[in-house]
């Protein structure tokens, strides 16, 4: 992003360009604007191929895997990586919440190469952040382990920096059918009410731009408070969050870092296209990346059929990235 700011035209642009079949220097605008990211850690470069998301691109569909805290079978997460690799995903990110997670991470890495790699950091900052300190973790700690993910070569990572002290509040006092969707969210507003701190993503959100300046790394702004009904699309704290976002993607920019933003899970076919403009609005064509979205909330059994539908909506409305799960 900063070399593109120069006014010339980066190798992995051009090469991007070719890949893509645009023009290497309308997209040397739009990686320099942050219309477009390339997902890929300078730590792995030779290992990962390139993949560029967002504006006049191709749709990129990316493939969650991971252990849970109930079935810790590696050997099945690799296979499928493997065949995510081979039915032609362009990314993989791993969720793994059991096991030995640092080990999980870097076989499934391996597995996936040449696949970019994303992660929810957040994840293994509670897990083993409790079993070190209880309840009681430092708030550095969830910075710790978002730099030991860069330093292993994690090419794209969910960061919810947009989930303030505040907005948990309103979220937990709501009368949201779910109050907090996002687990990675729910772990975040729970260390700060519990410990009456600010949200330290969105605390030392300078100190984490440094962090993924310094490897050219992808932060996917996570949506902590995205709608787990369709009743609940584009209500006060979804609009609200959605509003820190952006000014954390203005201020990513500021500093020359890559960043995409995540959104909605359950959103009514009608309201999808509306999602798309308002997103692209605020955050000056950022990247979206879409959690299906879900267009019923009774399909329990059948969400492959739902997020389907889900998908091809804001595929074709400007969506730039697609999560299958």
């Amino acid at each position: 992003m900063v070399e593109a700011r120069t006014g010339n035209i980066p190798e992995e642009v051009k090469k991007l360009a070719k890949i893509e079949g645009v023009d290497p220097n309308k997209l040397r605008t739009r990686v320099a604007e942050g219309r477009v990211v390339i997902a890929r850690n300078t730590a792995r470069l030779g290992k990962v191929k390139l993949v560029g998301i967002g504006e006049g691109l191709r749709t990129k569909v990316n493939v969650n895997l991971g252990t849970s805290g109930t079935v810790v079978d590696v050997g099945m997460e690799v296979e499928k990586a493997k065949i995510a690799v081979k039915y032609g995903a362009d990314t993989v990110m791993d969720l793994s919440i059991g096991g030995e997670l640092d080990e999980i991470r870097k076989t499934i890495m391996q597995a996936a190469e040449p696949l970019p790699i994303g992660t929810v950091p957040t994840y293994q900052a509670w897990i083993e952040g409790v079993k070190r300190y209880g309840e009681s973790i430092p708030e550095d700690w969830f910075l710790k382990i978002i730099e030991r993910h860069l330093k292993d070569g994690v090419d794209f990572m969910t960061i919810h920096a947009a989930l303030t002290r505040e907005l948990a509040k309103k979220a937990v006092k709501s009368k949201r059918v779910e109050p907090i969707v996002s687990r990675g969210g729910a772990l975040v507003a729970a260390w700060m009410l519990e410990n009456g701190e600010e949200n330290p993503y969105y605390k030392n959100w300078d100190y984490i731009l440094e962090l993924f300046a310094e490897y050219d790394a992808v932060i996917s702004l996570g949506d902590s408070l995205r709608p787990g009904a369709l009743v609940d699309a584009h209500d006060e704290l979804h609009i609200e969050e959605l509003m820190v976002n952006a000014k954390l993607v203005s201020r990513a920019r500021e500093v020359g870092v890559q960043v995409m933003v995540e959104g909605p899970g359950h959103m009514a076919l009608d309201r999808i296209i509306l999602d798309i403009k308002l997103v692209k609005n605020l955050t000056r064509g950022a990247p979206y990346y879409v959690l299906g979205p879900l267009v019923t909330d009774i399909a329990a059994g059948y969400d492959h059929i739902a997020a389907a539908i889900g998908a091809a909506i804001p595929g074709a409305a400007g969506a730039d990235f697609l999560c299958y799960l």
